[in-house]
């Protein structure tokens, strides 16, 4: 069943069994006010086992582009288009969250995502390839994260 995700009364629905749920709630929520501000988008995803497409997907995208394998199960996941923009998310039991953005009119503008939940160690799988920045938010409270770009069709 969908979940709209609200950013004013944040909730851990569908993430009850990470070890960081509240931050992770709060990492899905900071997303979700992003793409209301940003594009007018209701932010909604669906149980993991309910979008396995998506998450089929964004795997693809890991395994070939960087030989990435995520040892988390996923929880739960989203798809959707803005303008241009395909878009994809999958939320970790971790705590991890994975986003791709994928222009579909410009191959130049394509990246993968990576943001960590507050209270989360760096998963394995990616700590020797990436750097982390941080971010302070409201809803999430200190967010790492880092990205990759790819020019590749998907």
């Amino acid at each position: 069943m969908s979940y709209a995700v609200d950013f004013n009364s944040v909730s851990t629905v569908g993430l009850e069994s990470s070890p960081v749920a509240a931050a992770l709630a709060g990492l899905r929520a900071n997303e979700a006010r992003y793409f209301k501000n940003k594009y007018d988008h209701v932010f909604t995803v669906e149980p993991a086992s309910d979008d396995k497409p998506t998450i089929d997907w964004v795997h693809r995208i890991l395994k070939e582009e960087r030989d990435i394998v995520i040892s988390s199960r996923p929880l739960e996941a989203s798809a959707f288009q803005v303008e241009n923009i395909r878009i994809a998310y999958v939320f970790y039991e971790s705590g991890l969250s994975i986003n791709v953005m994928y222009t579909v009119d410009d191959p130049n503008k394509r990246a993968v995502g990576f943001k960590l939940s507050e209270g989360m160690e760096v998963p394995a799988e990616l700590a020797s390839q990436f750097k982390f920045a941080t971010q302070k938010s409201k809803l999430a409270g200190t967010i790492r994260g880092s990205f990759f770009a790819f020019k590749n069709e998907y």
